[in-house]
């Protein structure tokens, strides 16, 4: 509900759940509807009432709409996973962008080495779909120019002599 809009006679989600009588300039009030409770139970469990007004305050009136939003995506996602929080969901996605990029980039090793096989001499019998390593016979980088490794060093981005994490158990960024 935006501040211009008019409110009906009950109060705010906010002054329900702090049992508080909601007044016309409630800062509560725009951001947390009286239809909503839950999103202001959580955003107060998490980080307070009072601190919810401090970052309001400081926040310009034509941006206080998305920081709500975001203190309570921030809210839920610390309720359900306490530990990690948000961190946890980015570090989930960044194992998902690793795990495809490997398999983008085997991927590519095995049509880099079936493109370079005579088209005679092609075989699907010696072709085993549940090995995601590269053919022994990809190793030899004169059949494909370098491919294997031009891709290897160029792909991820990351530190090779660390692996896909750095020394914290943490994926870096680019």
């Amino acid at each position: 509900m935006k501040s211009n809009e008019s409110r009906s006679s009950s109060s705010c989600a906010a002054c329900k759940l702090l049992k508080r009588r909601c007044t016309s300039n409630c800062q509560f009030a725009p951001y947390f509807r009286s239809d909503e409770p839950k999103k202001f139970a959580n955003v107060h469990k998490v980080f307070g009432a009072s601190n919810v007004i401090k970052i309001l305050n400081e926040v310009p009136q034509d941006q206080r709409e998305d920081t709500v939003n975001s203190l309570v995506y921030e809210a839920e996602v610390r309720l359900r996973d306490p530990v990690y929080g948000c961190i946890g969901a980015i570090a989930s996605l960044q194992r998902k962008m690793v795990e495809l990029q490997h398999d983008l980039m085997v991927t590519r090793a095995h049509l880099a080495y079936y493109e370079a096989k005579p088209s005679t001499s092609c075989s699907f019998l010696d072709y085993d779909p549940l090995n995601v390593n590269v053919p022994s016979v990809f190793v030899d980088t004169s059949l494909s120019g370098g491919f294997l490794d031009n891709f290897t060093q160029n792909s991820f981005g990351m530190d090779n002599s660390t692996g896909s994490t750095n020394e914290f158990g943490q994926f870096p960024f680019p």
